[in-house]
């Protein structure tokens, strides 16, 4: 029997991952007929991605507006003061949540060009995410130079997903 290479083996854990990144509630069996591998190994490659952190977790990928919420994102430029340790630990426990009611944080970056950070929320309106953003500010303002709010009208794709919905989307376009 060949062994198999390095190059290979890391190939077909891409290939898991692409097929789970778009298609994560099929069973272990389907996403084996969709790589076109036996099912022990797609399980043996999800499990060890899953021990080694690079698969973080599953979610469902919803239509915000169903639940009465807007997409936001916020550009944030730093300052040059570092962050002080109390800061450092509310990233590390994830205590971010706490700054306002009523908003869902869905991703935090830190980014390199003309801005240094980035955030995607939801919220009900334009005012619950002003709301947040002057939380924000008034808490860790000294580490934040300026900002820029957008607010996302409509997704075309979100993680990897085209919209279900294009069809009757197209006006925006």
């Amino acid at each position: 029997m060949a062994k198999t290479s390095k190059k290979q083996i890391e190939q077909d854990k891409m290939k898991v991952i692409d097929v789970l990144e778009q298609h994560s509630k099929d069973s272990v069996d389907k996403i084996a007929k969709k790589c076109g591998f036996s099912r022990q190994k797609v399980w043996m490659i999800i499990k060890d991605l899953e021990k080694r952190k690079i698969i973080w977790g599953y979610t469902a990928v919803t239509d915000e507006s169903s639940r009465n919420l807007k997409h936001f994102i916020v550009l944030f430029k730093r300052t040059t003061v570092p962050f002080d340790e109390n800061f450092k630990k509310e990233i590390l426990h994830d205590k971010l949540d706490n700054y306002s009611p009523n908003v869902i944080i869905e991703n935090l970056y830190i980014v390199h060009g003309q801005y240094d950070n980035v955030a995607t929320f939801y919220a009900k309106d334009l005012v619950s995410a002003k709301k947040l953003i002057s939380a924000m500010l008034e808490k860790i303002g000294k580490y934040y130079d300026g900002y820029l709010l957008l607010e996302t009208l409509l997704p075309v794709r979100k993680q990897r997903l085209k919209n279900p919905r294009m069809k009757e989307l197209v006006e925006y376009m």
